[in-house]
């Protein structure tokens, strides 16, 4: 081969890569513009999820990587949601498929923490879905991702208002209350993200947060003088609020090893306990001493990362029953 011909086929080659790059690139931008074009979302497929039972209230824990998303279904085609993923375009198809799949109407949205873990996916669903009412924690002034999700709920035509110390959220029959944050004053953002109690036929459970043993403690101390004093001070009106009759508990913190101590997982005594965390994730997300001290308490341990998303049935009749799927 000459040096002519050697020079063709090196342009040749160039040319090929230059393609190449130029249509990965393409590909690129269309991902980034289709995760942004609202009605794109209008034809993803429904997950095959069958339809709820007559009296039952379903909770889906979604495998939405190293994040938190939640949804409630009320019945009527309401679903409480609480978090929403990280916002990547893989999460949020996740999530709105599995809306569309549940045959939502309407949505309250509750964001427990302003991490993008927990809120990045806020603003798809407040663009797919018929949204009520958004709750947001404390801290909207100093938290940009609090407040750009306020803009775009009011925008959207949804109430928006505040989560702390005796919110409380109900729907037919079923009820949740918020015990954590208290204040304004709150400025550790982990610490400061909603701990909520949801209650439905006298099954109880718990969603944690990102709070760490520092929070529990304190949630602890005011269980004991609950107790001391003969009142329950977490009840919000006529809503029971009784920690230690927890049967469900979504980990804090992805099951990090500095939440979940024993004396807080020792008063809740969950007999099912989800963790909500990503395969392989860089943070050792559940810490072994995590799942040490569930188990040393009887809990069923369920993880997103092994089992993908985890559904929890509840009967009207007190009993439930849990499965896990992956779509």
């Amino acid at each position: 081969m000459d040096s002519q011909e050697r020079k063709k086929q090196r342009r040749k080659r160039t040319l090929l890569k230059l393609l190449g790059l130029l249509a990965v690139a393409a590909i690129v931008a269309a991902i980034g513009l289709w995760n942004n074009f609202t009605p794109f979302r209008r034809y993803l497929p429904a997950y095959p999820i069958g339809e709820i039972g007559e009296g039952e209230v379903r909770i889906h824990f979604l495998d939405v990587g190293q994040g938190d998303c939640e949804i409630v279904e009320l019945g009527g085609g309401t679903a409480l949601i609480i978090d929403a993923g990280d916002g990547s375009w893989e999460h949020n198809s996740h999530i709105l498929r599995y809306l569309k799949g549940l045959r939502t109407r309407s949505v309250l949205l509750a964001v427990t923490h302003a991490d993008t873990d927990h809120c990045g996916g806020a603003a798809a669903i407040l663009e797919d879905q018929n949204t009520e009412t958004v709750f947001l924690p404390v801290l909207p002034a100093s938290m940009k991702a609090y407040s750009d999700i306020g803009k775009r709920a009011e925008e959207r035509g949804a109430e928006v208002k505040t989560l702390s110390r005796y919110s409380t959220i109900e729907r037919g029959g079923a009820y949740a209350v918020c015990l954590s944050p208290y204040s304004v004053d709150e400025t550790d953002t982990n610490d400061s993200s909603a701990v909520i109690f949801f209650s439905y036929a006298g099954v109880n459970v718990l969603f944690g947060g990102d709070v760490s043993a520092t929070r529990e403690e304190r949630l602890l101390n005011e269980q004991k003088l609950s107790e001391q004093l003969g009142e329950h001070l977490f009840d919000s009106g006529g809503h029971a609020v009784r920690l230690e009759e927890t049967d469900i508990l979504k980990v804090s913190h992805h099951g990090s090893g500095g939440s979940s101590s024993l004396a807080w997982l020792e008063l809740l005594k969950p007999e099912t306990a989800v963790i909500s965390c990503g395969q392989g994730n860089s943070y050792g997300h559940p810490a072994d001493g995590a799942l040490t001290r569930l188990a040393a308490i009887g809990a069923e341990i369920y993880r997103t990362d092994e089992l993908g998303d985890v559904m929890i049935t509840i009967s009207p009749d007190g009993t439930y029953r849990t499965e896990y799927h992956r779509y």
